[in-house]
């Protein structure tokens, strides 16, 4: 069977900034962070180990590496709030995530990437449900973007995460590992 490649990239779409960040998305967007770990543990856990081997497109990431790169991206994006609530616009650490796939750990179990993000978003979830609306105009600069960013923003950009990824392995299974 033939899948677009652009649809199996991003099987959500790209994501976009919003023009106006409203409170209520804002919570919205917290709700979406604060549900990944559930909902990655529902779809990845039932899988066979060689199921999380597969690659979620040509060219991409098996499940195993995508359950990886989450707990590590969301871990550098609750470091990220830590630093940008506590300095002033602070310069972020720009990492390369394709190099950090290529890692040893990256072969643990997909249980304990699984673990890591749960740990994760309950300290991220946490602190950002004890942020104020001024919390979220709070920025930090991103070297790799060259240009700075408000926490609201960033909050969007790792609910989309999360459900870009989530997509990807969900993708996988409807498509019965096609591919």
């Amino acid at each position: 069977m033939i899948h677009d490649l652009e649809t199996l990239k991003y099987p959500i779409g790209k994501f976009t900034v919003p023009q106006a960040v409203e409170e209520e998305a804002v919570k919205a967007a917290i709700v979406s962070i604060s549900a990944l770990p559930k909902a990655l543990f529902e779809v990845a856990s039932p899988l066979t180990p060689a199921q999380l081997e597969r690659s979620y497109r040509p060219g991409g990431w098996t499940v195993r590496q995508l359950l990886h790169h989450c707990a590590d991206s969301h871990g550098q994006a609750l470091f990220r709030f830590k630093h940008a609530l506590t300095e002033e616009n602070p310069s972020i650490k720009a990492y390369d995530e394709g190099a950090w796939a290529q890692l040893p750990d990256y072969q643990l179990p997909a249980a304990d990437a699984l673990d890591t993000i749960r740990l994760v978003h309950a300290k991220w979830v946490h602190l950002l449900h004890s942020m104020s609306p001024a919390d979220f105009s709070r920025t930090y600069y991103h070297p790799e973007k060259q240009r700075t960013q408000t926490l609201a923003e960033v909050t969007f950009m790792y609910a989309w995460h999360g459900n870009h990824h989530l997509a990807h392995i969900s993708g996988l299974i409807d498509r019965n590992f096609d591919l």
